[in-house]
């Protein structure tokens, strides 16, 4: 890559925003990324080039998304290191087993797959049967994957999910941390101002309180033709990825919460 086609100061921008993003100090990240503080100074006024390895330390002390970090290179004129493989099939082999392995021991509760803008990319028999139950009648989504958010906040869906304000607000808020974590993300922009343009959101929701912490498990409550089922959410990430795809992918799991909602489930899937 020809470091004279980037754009004069865009990784100096780009390294204060990260920094400011993170709350650190120029001393802080030197400290962090063990480099000194002058070497940071002159990195972020432009008075230095930045190696390649540079960057990836950087990247690492500032805990950039590995998409970010790919950015990072290239504004610094150098290749990206990370793979961004743009399907689920370009997972690594030994990932993929490992979700092959965790839906199969997952049944007959739902575990589905979703990427960083909340699209469906997998799931299991549980999760088929179940979300099959839950949307029986809804129109279907626009688009080639069914997405979570939207349809978590689809009008038809507000019958469905008895405890919605409390769902609803949540993810909301998730949504919106994680568009504010990047904001040249233009695809999660655009899921955050359908979901705000859907009449389900409540206008006190609209206000983002930063202040509220997330929560990494969820008690789902919903109406499946006539029977209200609880389960309790879990989102799992790969630790230390090497690939964009691998880093973007939640899998998401379903545990019951009661006998019923169990029975339920062993039900739907054997039906």
């Amino acid at each position: 890559m020809d470091k004279s086609t980037q754009a004069p100061g865009l990784f100096p921008a780009i390294m204060k925003y990260w920094r400011g993003r993170r709350g650190l100090s120029q001393l802080d990240l030197a400290l962090a990324a063990d480099v000194s503080s002058r070497h940071v100074s002159f990195l972020e006024t432009g008075r230095s080039a930045p190696s390649a390895e540079m960057v990836l330390r950087l990247a690492s002390a500032l805990d950039v998304p590995l998409r970010q970090a790919n950015a990072m290179l290239r504004a610094a004129g150098h290749e990206p290191a990370f793979r961004e493989p743009a399907a689920e099939t370009a997972l690594p082999e030994g990932a993929r087993r490992a979700v092959q392995m965790m839906k199969d021991r997952h049944e007959p509760f739902p575990l589905i797959l979703i990427d960083r803008t909340y699209d469906i990319l997998d799931f299991n028999a549980g999760a088929a049967a179940f979300f099959g139950a839950l949307t029986e009648g809804l129109a279907e989504q626009d688009g080639a994957r069914l997405n979570l958010a939207r349809l978590t906040f689809d009008p038809g869906m507000t019958e469905r999910i008895v405890n919605f304000d409390e769902i609803g607000r949540a993810l909301l808020w998730r949504l919106q941390r994680e568009a504010l974590a990047d904001p040249d993300d233009a695809t999660m922009r655009a899921l955050v101002d359908d979901v705000l343009a859907m009449p389900t959101v409540e206008e006190g929701w609209r206000e983002i309180d930063l202040a509220a912490p997330t929560s990494p498990t969820l008690v789902v409550h919903v109406r499946v033709g006539g029977v209200e089922l609880r389960f309790l959410t879990m989102i799992t990430m790969f630790q230390a990825p090497q690939v964009v795809a691998l880093d973007e992918l939640r899998i998401e799991t379903w545990f019951p919460a009661d006998e019923e909602t169990e029975r339920a489930c062993r039900a739907l899937v054997g039906a």
